[in-house]
């Protein structure tokens, strides 16, 4: 029994190890045509990595990522852009879809990623590791959907500002050039103050 025991308290503390020790490096993720990327491709660049979709209030933030995009790629910034359909069912079309939509109407160029869970059982473990990383902190009431959205959520779930999950579309989580994730903002944030953190984390 005694020797169970060590067993058993070496696997635990040995699988926590490997957690802790895991990096947003270590994960893989697919193309919108099913190719496998690894995330260490982007080894040394700054990245922001969003859940999206083609329906949703917040989708004209599109066209501020895309110019924040052109602005900063040659610096070494990089946009992550994964589709899901999570959230209101906002993001229904095929990734061939999604992605003529979003080149139609704003002309994106960013890497855009097979559609994904980001919550839930089925969560891809790249937004399980994120959300780890960087739990929810709340919407910012003053602007003109957040107030809304956290009255619906707010009546689906009374408890739902406790838990790290995905709130809606177009949630971001920035990363360093080193692999830190630094920061979350959330679809109410002003893309703003996302470009002025984007520009520091460069310079650096």
């Amino acid at each position: 029994m005694m020797l169970k025991n060590i067993l058993l308290t070496f696997l635990v503390t040995f699988n926590s190890i490997i957690v802790m020790s895991q990096t947003i490096y270590d994960f893989k993720v697919l193309d919108r045509k099913g190719g496998e990327v690894s995330i260490a491709d982007y080894k040394g660049k700054v990245l922001l990595i969003v859940n999206t979709a083609t329906r949703c209030g917040f989708t004209p933030q599109y066209e501020e990522l895309e110019m924040l995009y052109k602005n900063y790629k040659e610096e070494g910034f990089e946009i992550l852009d994964f589709p899901c359909n999570q959230f209101g069912q906002q993001a229904p079309g095929s990734e061939e879809e999604i992605h003529s939509f979003c080149q139609l109407n704003y002309g994106t160029e960013f890497p855009q990623f097979k559609k994904i869970d980001v919550n839930g059982e089925n969560a891809a473990p790249l937004f399980t590791f994120l959300k780890g990383q960087k739990p929810f902190e709340g919407f910012d009431l003053n602007h003109k959907i957040g107030a809304l959205l956290d009255d619906m959520l707010s009546k689906a779930d009374p408890n739902y500002k406790n838990n790290s999950d995905i709130k809606w579309n177009f949630t971001k989580f920035l990363v360093d050039k080193e692999g830190n994730v630094v920061a979350r903002f959330e679809p109410t944030a002003d893309m703003k103050d996302v470009e002025n953190k984007v520009k520091e984390l460069l310079k650096r």
